[in-house]
C-alpha cells in the first residue's frame, strides 16, 4: 500500500480478537461519536504542513481534469449550460453556489451516473464525449467522488460497507476473508478518526459518522496512483472535529498529487482549505477565483450577488409574548435534566457537542423520544406525547436533522410534501378539491421561495436548500402551528437559502409562534438566536443572553468541564 494519510490521532478500541462474532467483527463501541474539539471557526494552520493558497502562479500544474462545453437538460430545467472548467493535479478546488446552480449534477455526470447531453471531458489525460461516461469508466480513469447524500446499507456494518465499495477479499477457497475486512476497515477508522468500530451497524450511526464512513470507502484506493477525488458537501454532517480531521486529509491528498474536487456552502473551510474556486449560478460557470486573492466577502457577493451585510440574520426587537412552551426536569435518552421555557416571538438556540444530547432534547419534547421523567406544557397545558402526530395537533412541529430520511418524501412531489399536514383541509368526502390543492400550493412556492419547475416534480430533484424552504411551508401553513422545532436547519444550505430559511422563521415566530434552534454552527447560533442554552452531558448548564451572546462565550462553555476548566 501507498503512502498513508497522517490525519488523526490513535483511538483506542478493542485488542484483537476482543468481542468478536463470527465474522472475526468487532461489535459497537460505547460512548462513539461523542469527542469534539474546542474550535467554532477553522485554523487553516493546523489543516496541513502544505497551506492552502500557496501556488505559484508563473508554473501551473498539470492538468488531471478538463471539461469543454458540458450540458445538461432535465425536464422543466436547464441544469448544466456550456460548463468550462480546469482541475490541476496538486490542488483543492472548490466549487459553490446557490442550491440548484448546477454543482452536484455536474458531479454526477463526472462520476457516470448520468449521461450529459453534449461537451467533453479529459481525465487523467484522456478525452471522451461526456454522453459516453459510465460508472465503470470514470472510476477506471481514476475519478471518485463521494456524493451528498452517500449510499450506504444501514444494515451493514461499517466493515462491510467499506468492502462492498472495493470488492470483499477472497481466501484461496473463495470465501470472504473476513480477517481482511476487518483490517481494512480498521486502517482506514484509525487514518480518518472515524469514532465506531468495524462491526458498528450504519444504522446505528450518527449521521456524521456515516458521512466520514462513506468518505472513506471511496478514499481508500487512492493513495495509489493520482486520482481526481470529488467531495460534495462531505463536511455538511460533521462536528468541528471531524472537519478538521478530513480537511487535513484533502490538503495531504492534495500534497500526494491527487486533484480534489471539494464543494462545499461552508465557505470559511473553502478559503481554509482551498488553491482555486470555481463559482457557479445558473447552470453556467460565473467565475473563477485565486483563493489566495480572495476575501469571505467577496465569494458571498459572487455567490449570491448580495452583500455580505444583507444577508446576516436579523433579531426581533418586538416584545415578547405569553409563555408558549415550558419545560421542567425533562431526562429521555441522553438527556439528563433539561428545563427551560421560550416565549411567543422568541427564537432559543441549543448549543452542544455531539452527543450532548441536543436532537434528543427537541425528539423528547415532540414525541419521538419516550420521556423517562419531567413535564412539558404547551400553552400553560400539560402534555405527553406518545406520538409526534399528537405534538402536531397540538401545535408542536419539528424539522428533522436527517432530512432526506426523515423529513422529505422524496418520491412524492413538491406540492405533494408540503400538502401532506393539511390535508383534512381538502378533504370533499368523496375526494380532494385537487384544483384547490394546486392553486394553494402555487402561492405557497412563491410565498416562502421554493425553487422548482413545477409543484409536480419529485421532491428529490430540488436543492437541499429548496428541500428545507417546502418543509419549512409544509409545517408553518398550518395555523396552529405555535412551537417549531429546528434540528439543523441549514445544514447543507447555501449562504443565500441559510439566510432566506432564517428570515422564514422569523416571520413564524412575528406572527406568535417560537422556535427552537439546534446547529452545531456557533457563529450563526449567535448571530440568529434571542438567547442560548448551553447542553453538556445531558444537562442544560448555562442559559446565555442576547447581550453575551457571541461564538466565542458559546465554544468556551459547551467544552468547559464542571469544574469549570476547559476540556
Amino acid at each position: 500500500m501507498g503512502s498513508q494519510l497522517s490525519v488523526a490521532p490513535p483511538i483506542h478500541r478493542q485488542s484483537p480478537g476482543a468481542g468478536r462474532d463470527d465474522r472475526g467483527i468487532a461489535p459497537a463501541s460505547t460512548g462513539a461519536a461523542n469527542r469534539e474539539t474546542n474550535m467554532t471557526r477553522l485554523d487553516a494552520a493546523r489543516l496541513s504542513t502544505v497551506p492552502a493558497g500557496e501556488v505559484d502562479s508563473a508554473v501551473e500544474k498539470p492538468l488531471a481534469l478538463s471539461i469543454r462545453g458540458l450540458s445538461k437538460v432535465f425536464p422543466g430545467t436547464q441544469a448544466l449550460r456550456d460548463v468550462d472548467l480546469d482541475v490541476r493535479y496538486g490542488e483543492v478546488h472548490a466549487l459553490c453556489g446557490g442550491n440548484g446552480c448546477g454543482k452536484s449534477t455536474l458531479i454526477k455526470m463526472l462520476s457516470g451516473s448520468g449521461p450529459a447531453d453534449r461537451g467533453t471531458v479529459t481525465i487523467n489525460g484522456k478525452q471522451l464525449d461526456a454522453a459516453n461516461i459510465d460508472a465503470q469508466t470514470s472510476y477506471d480513469l481514476g475519478f471518485r467522488v463521494v456524493h451528498q447524500d452517500p449510499p450506504l446499507y444501514p444494515d451493514l456494518s461499517v466493515a462491510e460497507n467499506i468492502a462492498l465499495a472495493a470488492r470483499y477479499p477472497r481466501t484461496r477457497l473463495g470465501r470472504i476473508a473476513w480477517a481482511g475486512v476487518r483490517q481494512r476497515a480498521e486502517e482506514l477508522i484509525e487514518r480518518y478518526g472515524i469514532q465506531a468500530s468495524p462491526g458498528t451497524l450504519v444504522r446505528d450511526l450518527p449521521v456524521s459518522v456515516r458521512t466520514q464512513v462513506a468518505i472513506a470507502a471511496a478514499l481508500q484506493d487512492v493513495d495509489s496512483g493520482r486520482c481526481v477525488v470529488a467531495l460534495d458537501e462531505p463536511t455538511a454532517a460533521l462536528p468541528a472535529a471531524e472537519v478538521q480531521v478530513l480537511l487535513g486529509a484533502m490538503r495531504q491528498l492534495a500534497a500526494l498529487g491527487h486533484a480534489i474536487i471539494f464543494v462545499s456552502h461552508r465557505l470559511d473551510e473553502v478559503l481554509a482549505v482551498t488553491d482555486r474556486v470555481t463559482v457557479m449560478r445558473d447552470g453556467r460557470v460565473f467565475k473563477d477565483h485565486r483563493t489566495e486573492k480572495l476575501t469571505e466577502a467577496e465569494l458571498i457577493e459572487s455567490i449570491v450577488g448580495r452583500t455580505a451585510e444583507e444577508l446576516r440574520p436579523q433579531r426581533s426587537a418586538a416584545p415578547l409574548g405569553e409563555e408558549v412552551l415550558s419545560v421542567s426536569g425533562l431526562a429521555a435518552g441522553p438527556v439528563r435534566e433539561a428545563t427551560f421555557e421560550i416565549r411567543a416571538g422568541e427564537v432559543v438556540g441549543v448549543a452542544g457537542l455531539l452527543g450532548s444530547g441536543r436532537s434528543e432534547l427537541l425528539s423528547a419534547i415532540c414525541g419521538g423520544l419516550r420521556k423517562e421523567r419531567g413535564e412539558v406544557r404547551v400553552k400553560g397545558q400539560p402534555v405527553d406525547f406518545d406520538r409526534i402526530d399528537q405534538a402536531i395537533r397540538t401545535g408542536v412541529v419539528m424539522i428533522p436533522e436527517d432530512r432526506p430520511r426523515a423529513g422529505a418524501f422524496l418520491d412524492m412531489t413538491v406540492d405533494q410534501n408540503m400538502d401532506v399536514s393539511v390535508l383534512d383541509r381538502y378533504w370533499r368526502g368523496l375526494g380532494f378539491a385537487r384544483k384547490r390543492m394546486r392553486v394553494d400550493a402555487a402561492k405557497l412556492r412563491a410565498q416562502f421561495g421554493v425553487k422548482a419547475p413545477s409543484g409536480s416534480v419529485p421532491m428529490r430533484t430540488l436543492s437541499g436548500g429548496n428541500q428545507q424552504k417546502a418543509i419549512l411551508a409544509r409545517w408553518l401553513r398550518r395555523d396552529e402551528a405555535s412551537v417549531l422545532l429546528l434540528d439543523e436547519p441549514t445544514q447543507g444550505v447555501d449562504v443565500g437559502a441559510r439566510s432566506d430559511i432564517y428570515a422564514l422563521v422569523r416571520k413564524a415566530t412575528a406572527a406568535g409562534a417560537a422556535a427552537v434552534v439546534v446547529t452545531s454552527d456557533l457563529e450563526e447560533l449567535a448571530q440568529f438566536v434571542d438567547r442560548a442554552l448551553v447542553l453538556r452531558n445531558g444537562r442544560i448548564v448555562a442559559s446565555v443572553p442576547r447581550e453575551e451572546l457571541t461564538a466565542h462565550r458559546l465554544n468556551e462553555l459547551v467544552h468547559m468541564k464542571s469544574g469549570g476548566k476547559n476540556d
